[in-house]
């Protein structure tokens, strides 16, 4: 083989190694994020609409693990939004509401084992009452830390009282009234929440679903201090446009199969 042949020869297999696929990986599919909405979890048969076994709980953390759905914080979320851009596969983002004591003798331990994060809203009022978590148990929630540093628990407002606040505008005899009202729903919750729970609360779950994108609660929930809006609304988010004030989820009731999960992202 000629000195000129030898150099070419070298040329090319230079040019080859270097233009491996581990060099430059096929970028990964975009994805969707569904938020999902849980209440009361228990132990045997759900009662309720509402209410959700623990075996099927752990059903949807599995279904999860199986089918490589991340699971997300919000903050999460609003890096996304800014970043304009959807993650690489399928994630999602496990919620809670009102406040049932099932979050710490049941979710928290199942949570833990499956090492995921969870966001819990909180209808103040009733915490320390009938079957809700008392604030020593929400404390010791918020502050349970992983190896690295991350609080995968964290909590969010359901308002004071858990009122409907678009449905009860009329009884308000003028617009000052009313966003009195707001203020004092969003604004009591945040302060009382924030008194047992590190770091600024900045979440809010709908009663009811009630209102979502009206453009008064979304002002009020803003003075007062929130970014997230979390509503009632099926649906998945399936792109990086979405407003972090009209966060649509996926109720997870008494007969939801995980598979729903699947459905609602495309799988």
């Amino acid at each position: 083989m000629s000195r000129i042949t030898l150099i070419f020869y070298f040329i090319a297999l230079f040019l080859i190694s270097g233009c491996s696929p581990e060099d430059n990986p096929v970028p990964g599919e975009k994805g969707k994020i569904i938020v999902l909405m849980y209440h009361r979890v228990v132990q045997g048969n759900a009662a309720n609409l509402y209410e959700r076994s623990i075996e099927d709980l752990e059903a949807d953390l599995k279904y999860l693990k199986t089918n490589n759905i991340k699971v997300l914080s919000f903050n999460d979320l609003e890096s996304i939004s800014m970043a304009g851009e959807m993650p690489d596969g399928n994630s999602a983002i496990i919620t809670f509401d009102d406040g049932d004591h099932s979050w710490y003798t049941l979710v928290r331990p199942l949570l833990m084992q499956y090492n995921m994060k969870a966001t819990f809203f909180l209808w103040t009022y009733m915490m320390g009452h009938d079957s809700f978590l008392n604030w020593d148990e929400v404390d010791d929630m918020s502050r349970y830390t992983l190896d690295g540093g991350e609080q995968p628990f964290t909590f969010g407002s359901h308002t004071f009282s858990h009122q409907y606040l678009y449905s009860n505008k009329d009884e308000f005899a003028t617009s000052a009234d009313y966003n009195a009202f707001l203020d004092y729903e969003l604004g009591k919750s945040k302060e009382i929440i924030e008194k047992h729970s590190p770091g600024p609360i900045t979440i809010l779950s709908l009663p009811y679903g009630d209102g979502a994108g009206d453009s008064e609660i979304i002002a009020a929930a803003r003075r007062n201090g929130y970014k997230f809006i979390r509503t009632s609304i099926w649906a998945a988010i399936d792109n990086s446009d979405f407003d972090l004030f009209v966060i649509p989820s996926l109720p997870m009731l008494d007969s939801t199969e995980p598979e729903l999960i699947g459905h609602y992202l495309g799988i």
